[in-house]
């Protein structure tokens, strides 16, 4: 076993945890099996109120270390992690998310084969509740200045994706603890109007999909996405030319989040304001309209029957 009394780790692994009992096992054994070992685990409980401490304290290994604080929220529990950590290179991993074991090794090869690079990211694919594979994310392979090109969508996808070198967020400021949402789109579009990103073409994030993490209140993460891309385009004025372009990626991914199961009346009306803000901002909207128009059957059809959705949902589902 690894005494880490005895060296400093090169990585330090961020963990926030919030009433996460039924998924924080499974996703500390994916950073414990990591093929790299030089890394602390830093747990923030915020506050939970199940047995999900319970769990963390089954595992023996000196490499953890958990620190309880009430709850306060995701942004607030990565910068209270980042104070603690003292690893060159830092990673944020949601407590119901997962890594391959080769995640850490691949992505800080990366970093130190490119040296002027501050963030190195891989590919993600979606899982459910019970670990299986649902649906496979975005292969986007951006290298160096990426701003423009994750300005147009958040091909990251998620919080649990990056190895990054801890000082860029350091300098950054940490989280913005300000943002209800989309906090993770905020720091990756900060880090890329300073520093370079390098891609590990690879399937290295498995992220899951429940029933409480529609990303979860759609309405809030639209008003969240919006503040986003407020704030970018006040970094990069000239960003501003792909304003319509950017706002359409932002409606369509809520619009495919919105049709997604649990299917209700209220996500229907939700998902039919969004698609017609899709439709107002796309560009090609002609040349898409097939898609538009799968889209648009599949929300008449959940306000009008939505237990249809349940037997044809697979002829429509589309990549997050």
């Amino acid at each position: 076993m690894i005494k880490t009394g005895q060296y400093t780790p090169i990585i330090s692994v961020i963990i926030p945890a919030y009433n996460c009992e039924k998924t924080i096992r499974t996703t500390i054994e994916s950073v414990l099996n990591q093929t790299f070992t030089s890394f602390e685990l830093i747990i923030i409980n915020d506050g939970s109120l199940d047995s999900t401490l319970d769990i963390i304290s089954q595992f023996q290994d000196s490499r953890i270390k958990v620190f309880s604080f009430d709850n306060a929220g995701g942004n607030v529990s990565r910068n209270r992690g980042l104070k603690y950590a003292v690893g060159e290179f830092v990673s944020f991993l949601d407590a119901d998310d997962l890594w391959t074991s080769d995640k850490l090794a691949s992505q800080l090869k990366a970093l130190h084969a490119n040296p002027q690079a501050a963030v190195a990211y891989s590919w993600t694919d979606y899982i459910n509740e019970k670990g299986e594979f649902v649906v496979s994310g975005r292969r986007v392979a951006a290298n160096g200045d990426i701003y423009e090109s994750l300005l147009l969508t958040n091909f990251l996808e998620n919080g649990s994706n990056p190895l990054i070198r801890k000082e860029a967020v350091i300098v950054l400021g940490g989280f913005d603890e300000s943002l209800s949402a989309a906090q993770d789109w905020d720091m990756w579009l900060r880090l890329a109007s300073k520093f370079e990103f390098v891609c590990v073409e690879s399937v290295q994030i498995l992220y899951r999909i429940t029933s409480n993490s529609v990303s979860s209140n759609l309405v809030r993460q639209e008003k969240a996405c919006l503040q986003v891309l407020e704030k970018a385009y006040q970094e990069r004025p000239l960003a501003l030319n792909h304003r319509n372009d950017s706002l359409a990626n932002l409606y369509k991914y809520l619009t495919c989040k919105a049709l997604q199961k649990p299917f209700n009346r209220q996500k229907g009306l939700t998902a039919a304001r969004f698609l017609w803000n899709y439709v107002l901002n796309d560009s090609s909207r002609l040349q898409r309209s097939t898609f538009t128009l799968k889209l648009l059957l599949k929300i008449i059809i959940i306000l009008i029957l939505p237990s249809l959705l349940y037997s044809i949902n697979n002829q429509y589902e589309e990549k997050i």
